[in-house]
């Protein structure tokens, strides 16, 4: 799926096609909320809910390495 394609698609849509196909990275909280970040192909997908529900609040997607920032020391690549 496109960046362009997914951005277009219902919040629901988009929260389901990550189920199913996303790729979790990791996970963080701000604030009062947990966020978990996900790759999609060529973008990435954060996900943003009150801390301790389902509902989600919204889906930030973005497509430049630079927005992995905050998650750069919680990603471990392991060596194999």
């Amino acid at each position: 799926m496109t960046f362009a394609t997914f951005k277009n698609l219902h919040q629901r849509q988009q929260a389901d096609y990550l189920t199913r196909h996303g790729h979790p990275l990791a996970q963080r909280t701000e604030d009062s909320f947990d966020l978990h970040l996900f790759a999609v192909g060529s973008f990435y997908a954060e996900v943003w809910r009150s801390r301790g529900e389902d509902a989600i609040l919204f889906i930030h997607v973005f497509e430049h390495a630079g927005g992995l920032h905050d998650y750069l020391a919680l990603i471990s690549i392991g060596s194999y």
